[in-house]
């Protein structure tokens, strides 16, 4: 009996080792690997893989992709930071809060008459 079992524990293990091989990563191993080369590859030494699908951006910033019209980190050219309550709206840093051409975000214009005041188009003089 106690063979029986013995050898019904040796049948399951090869069973499940054959079943799931050791050379197809699956589950959490799989994402730590995909991961593993993910951080490997930087944009400076594959400046392509910043045009990939699902890409912060086109562009190249210490090898980082980013978007430099949009991103606040690099507004305009790498390292260029904005300041707090300022936006990088086109590759410039505007402040969103006073801005009549940018009035609470980017490209969001004030009525002619009017001017920004704390995010907001005001009509009050």
């Amino acid at each position: 009996m106690a063979i029986a079992r013995c050898m019904f524990v040796v049948a399951v293990a090869v069973a499940v080792s054959l079943a799931s091989p050791t050379t197809a990563a699956t589950g959490v191993g799989r994402l730590l690997d995909e991961r593993s080369l993910r951080a490997a590859a930087t944009c400076s030494e594959f400046p392509q893989m910043c045009h990939a699908k699902g890409s912060p951006g086109p562009d190249c910033c210490r090898r980082r992709c980013a978007d430099v019209r949009t991103d606040s980190l690099n507004c305009g050219r790498c390292g260029r930071r904005c300041r707090y309550g300022w936006a990088c709206c086109r590759g410039r840093c505007v402040n969103i809060m006073y801005d009549a051409k940018n009035c609470g975000g980017c490209r969001r214009r004030c009525p002619k008459g009017s001017f920004c005041t704390y995010g907001m188009c005001s009509y009050a003089s």
